[in-house]
């Protein structure tokens, strides 16, 4: 029987002939008419001034922007803990040490109030965080008004990881474009795909121009191989940006896709009592709903998640808990943690549920009696 994904990734049109005419051009490697294009189609989405690196992943991304923050050993990184690990690893990557921040309920992103509470506590213990890693997590915008004050406040760039809320928006501005440095994932279950890949936007010329000499090895000006310092293998391909090519043609079409799984969801649970559908606060905050997530009540529902997650893929649908909290991973689990405990209630309580794009009407409606006929019996 078909599965049905909890994000599968889903072709456009033209990948095809945009690699076909890498390969008839023997664009094949790390230049290239795609690489060009995808990149003009990005820069003119997000809208000057911001500036677009083409990187292998998301993760990468995040690495070039911390390093040329000049983020080093033993400096300090503010981190959303309600996050995948790719969020933080890069802090790791430079010997620095992330500092794990909860999440508010609303947004389920950074809580504005322990970001600052941190803040306040690292520099009466002689510390000042070097940088902020804010993540729209499930493509819901954080609250950025309130964080962007922060960062003014206390001179402390932020990098937004923007990777799962490619066309989200916060008072009508592009997560990903509020600070220095935003980052984007085209990983495989992202909104629009170029198989993996990432981009970091940047404000300036010499922040995109230095990140794509880290990007490429760090190789000096010279009629020779010269190298002054380390530098990464994180530049995309031709042939991976063709496929980015034409997904950029049906991003639009696959944000408003996502958004109408996010309705079917709100409907089938609106008389439910015990499940909460995952929503923006209010009109300020725009979410491209990448994953549709919910939380469930055990004590009004009769069930916990863990339950509904195995009932649903018994019926081959498939579902993902929240994420585990960063501060209760074992690799982290020694760094400093500033919170109350929402990101743990999230993780015990919440699920993503089936969001793809390409979820026909019959998928939905088997989702829906599946579903249904779970929660009658209980």
């Amino acid at each position: 029987m078909k599965i049905i994904k909890l994000s599968e990734a889903q072709k456009a049109i033209n990948e095809l002939t945009y690699v076909k005419e890498a390969i008839k051009n023997n664009e094949i490697s790390n230049y290239g008419n795609n690489l060009n294009i995808f990149k003009q189609q990005l820069e003119t989405y997000f809208s000057k001034p911001n500036k677009i690196v083409l990187t292998n992943s998301g993760t990468a991304a995040i690495h070039l922007a911390l390093i040329q923050l000049g983020i080093n050993e033993n400096d300090e990184v503010l981190c959303q803990s309600f996050t995948f690990s790719a969020s933080a690893n890069p802090i790791c990557y430079q010997k620095a040490i992330p500092i794990f921040i909860d999440s508010e309920p609303e947004t389920w992103n950074i809580c504005p109030a322990h970001l600052e509470r941190a803040i306040d506590n690292r520099l009466k213990l002689g510390h000042k965080p070097k940088a902020i890693i804010v993540v729209h997590s499930y493509g819901m915008p954080a609250k950025m008004d309130e964080i962007v004050k922060i960062s003014e406040k206390y001179s402390i760039p932020i990098i937004e990881d923007a990777a799962g809320a490619f066309g989200s928006t916060f008072n009508n501005k592009h997560c990903g474009t509020f600070d220095e440095f935003g980052v984007i994932s085209f990983n495989g279950n992202k909104i629009i795909t170029t198989s993996g890949g990432g981009a970091l936007i940047c404000k300036m010329e010499e922040q995109q121009h230095r990140a794509n000499v880290l990007a490429t090895q760090a190789k000096a000006n010279k009629p020779y191989y010269h190298h002054e310092e380390l530098g990464y293998n994180y530049s995309m391909s031709n042939i991976v940006a063709g496929i980015g090519r034409a997904q950029m043609e049906v991003l639009d079409e696959r944000i408003l896709s996502r958004r109408e799984m996010h309705k079917f969801y709100t409907e089938t649970f609106k008389n439910i009592e015990g499940i909460t559908v995952f929503k923006e606060p209010n009109n300020s905050f725009y979410s491209n709903h990448w994953l549709t997530c919910i939380l469930i009540d055990s004590e009004k529902t009769g069930f916990t998640n863990e339950a509904f997650k195995k009932e649903l893929e018994k019926h081959h649908i498939e579902t993902r808990f929240l994420w585990k909290p960063l501060h209760l991973q074992p690799v982290f689990s020694n760094y400093p943690y500033y919170g109350n405990a929402i990101s743990e209630q999230l993780f015990k309580s919440g699920l993503c549920l089936p969001s793809g794009s390409n979820l026909s009407n019959k998928d939905k409606d088997y989702i829906k009696s599946v579903i249904i006929d779970f929660i009658s019996k209980k």
